[in-house]
């Protein structure tokens, strides 16, 4: 009974895409992301609040350079806060007016930076709306990390090594333990573990340092020399793989 009801949900109402727009570069998005936005009645992204009170969104910047009218584009700003209430009462709003949407026949997409299911704030939504019992799928793309390998021009796993993603919650001893076990670390959220990454470089100069800031973007950054980067200052856009010197 239950697939027999899906299955007229699904046909009832238009399939909501969450499309993962990439790290930043509008030409690394996919054809079949590319598609789907062009598709849409409407996309939905993700904004900032500036302390002037206007938005800023790095996705709304990307589907307008890949041609998607501004009057097709609507940005929710997310509260940039530990406490989630105010995120959450924004994402059960905008699943209510994506709800309402359906019901029109509107072929809804959400867009989100990097991969729409890798670290995405937008993954809530995404359960809220199936929740509703609305049809969803998610368009895969590409991760900052992974765009990040051929900016420094490395090869982030080689062989029997293993690769370890964290979100910006690793101490100094966790990392040197986890090297020392022949992992290669990338980590996402850089500015969450700015202290332990320091204290990391500084007790292991030997170790193998690759930097990133906003990758993709026209305000790219990457160094590998560790004296530059005791001196920098993590922005939210950064990212770090760590490794033993080959």
């Amino acid at each position: 009974m239950k697939r027999y009801i899906d299955s007229i949900m699904e046909l009832s109402h238009p399939e909501i895409q969450f499309i993962s727009l990439g790290p930043g570069d509008p030409e690394l998005i996919t054809l079949k992301g590319l598609k789907a936005l062009q598709n849409a009645s409407y996309i939905y992204c993700p904004a900032t609040l500036t302390p002037a009170g206007t938005q800023t969104s790095y996705a709304a910047n990307t589907l307008l350079a890949l041609g998607i009218a501004q009057e097709r584009i609507r940005t929710f700003a997310l509260p940039m806060s530990k406490n989630r209430e105010a995120a959450l009462k924004v994402y059960h709003n905008l699943a209510n007016e994506i709800e309402d949407g359906c019901h029109k026949r509107q072929q809804i997409a959400v867009a989100a930076e990097g991969d729409a299911g890798f670290y995405a704030s937008v993954q809530y939504l995404y359960e809220l709306l199936k929740n509703k019992g609305l049809p969803v799928k998610r368009i895969a793309g590409i991760p900052a990390f992974i765009a990040a390998g051929p900016v420094a021009g490395i090869h982030l796993a080689k062989q029997e090594e293993r690769l370890l993603v964290v979100p910006g919650i690793i101490t100094a001893q966790e990392l040197a333990e986890k090297i020392d076990a022949g992992y290669v670390i990338v980590i996402m959220k850089l500015p969450l573990c700015a202290e332990a990454v320091l204290q990391y470089l500084h007790s292991n100069p030997d170790a193998e340092f690759h930097y990133f800031e906003n990758i993709s973007r026209t305000n790219e950054f990457y160094t590998s020399d560790p004296a530059i980067i005791k001196e920098k200052k993590f922005p939210y856009f950064s990212l770090m793989v760590i490794g033993r010197k080959q």
